[in-house]
């Protein structure tokens, strides 16, 4: 049988790829269509409906485009919709959350030491999570605070902070940072299929009957829309985070995470603005660069109290079958030798003030913990030590591989 560890490398990879290719789509046709939609001029041969129009050069032709702020007179015979990379996106990334953090639940999902939750308890809590901020976001849409957008956001980002320090309550600060993700892109892709698609075909069906269309919909399915738009860069910070342990694995990160969020908000502040052609608000880069700071700060903080000791804990089951293993006696050797000056509580190599993500290699634990991710980095591949710095030898290689394998047996 060929090994698994591989197939499972490699599918995390492929699905991985397939998230970020569909991502780059949404996102740039998101970005896109809040730039036309901004930009658009009056003028004076506009027909009957239209709100404004763009005229745009790239890829060595012109593009004449018109908008039509409720629908035009007739259906057109050919229609574009938008839909299918918000719905991939999303689809790609359950799928990650599943084959990274529900299969490996013990390594990156559950932290025993915030809450003792079995496997079973953890991956119900990280499902049914992501359905709470849709209801309770779609609820304060659909209530009078429509009528106050600035508002409702402010709320929409008091429920963002809660749920991002509810995480760091139960899950690892890599699990907290992608689930507080996973669930703004929820709401995301909720606001696509929920209500501006449902929307959209109410306007169409309208058309096609000859009956005026009632222009609420199109504001609604404005008023979502433009949300996403200022959701989708802390968005990419979260799913990107999970390579920073200064990011995720500090004391701090629930608030890193909240000012993410605000970040996102001044960045896209200054871009909607200038393509609305009202100016250009630099004033929005230093109240981003002010929070940058800020958040660099939050993460170094923890690295001026004590460092706490490596304590020799019970193993679990998984850890057990690992520490077990034949093999295991030189592979714990080799690593301590070779990686635990970096991936250290209080690493001692110069210049690594933090275990590379997160990653710590001092006790039996630990070395059993991420028996895997040492099985594909260090011994089927050369990955680490980074360079081989350390000069770990194809004889230490092959008995990591040898070590592995015959746990899996």
């Amino acid at each position: 049988m060929y090994d698994m560890a591989v197939i499972w490398e490699w599918i995390g990879f492929a699905v991985r790829w397939l998230h970020v290719i569909t991502a780059m789509a949404w996102i740039g046709s998101s970005f896109y269509f809040i730039a036309l939609d901004l930009g658009l001029r009056q003028a004076p041969d506009l027909p009957a409906g239209a709100h404004g129009e763009e005229w745009q050069v790239h890829g060595g032709g012109f593009y004449h485009i018109r908008k039509y702020l409720v629908a035009p007179a007739e259906m057109p015979d050919h229609l574009t919709w938008f839909k299918w990379e918000s719905y991939t996106t999303w689809l790609s990334g359950a799928a990650l959350l599943m084959v990274v953090y529900w299969a490996g639940a013990e390594l990156y999902l559950i932290d025993a030491q915030k809450a003792d939750l079995a496997v079973w308890q953890g991956i119900l809590i990280s499902a049914a999570s992501l359905t709470i901020g849709w209801l309770v976001y779609n609820a304060l849409c659909k209530s009078e605070l429509a009528s106050r957008p600035t508002l409702l956001m402010g709320l929409l980002f008091v429920l963002l902070v809660v749920m991002g320090w509810g995480y760091n309550q139960i899950f690892t600060g890599r699990a907290m940072m992608l689930h507080l993700g996973a669930f703004t892109a929820t709401i995301m892709t909720a606001n696509v299929f929920f209500i501006i698609m449902p929307n959209q075909r109410v306007v169409v069906a309208d058309l096609q009957a000859s009956r005026t269309p009632d222009p609420k919909y199109g504001k609604i399915a404005k008023l979502r829309s433009t949300h996403n738009n200022y959701l989708t860069l802390p968005v990419i910070f979260l799913m990107l985070s999970n390579h920073y342990p200064l990011a995720f694995a500090t004391e701090y990160n629930w608030i890193i995470a909240a000012l993410v969020f605000l970040m996102g908000v001044s960045i896209r502040h200054y871009f909607n603005t200038m393509h609305a052609r009202n100016g250009q608000p630099n004033w929005t880069w230093a109240i981003t660069a002010t929070l940058f700071i800020l958040i660099m700060w939050l993460s170094t903080a923890p690295m001026f109290a004590p460092v706490e000791e490596a304590e020799a804990q019970p193993l679990t089951a998984f850890e057990q079958k690992f520490a077990a293993a034949d093999g295991f006696e030189d592979a714990h050797e080799i690593v301590m030798g070779r990686c635990s000056m970096c991936h250290a509580r209080e690493p001692v190599w110069e210049g690594v003030l933090w275990a590379p993500k997160g990653v710590l290699l001092e006790t039996e634990a630990d070395i059993a913990r991420n028996a895997g991710a040492i099985y594909v980095q260090a011994g089927l591949t050369h990955a680490m030590p980074p360079a081989n710095v350390t000069f770990m030898e194809p004889e230490d290689r092959q008995a990591i591989v040898r070590w592995y394998r015959a746990a899996q047996h």
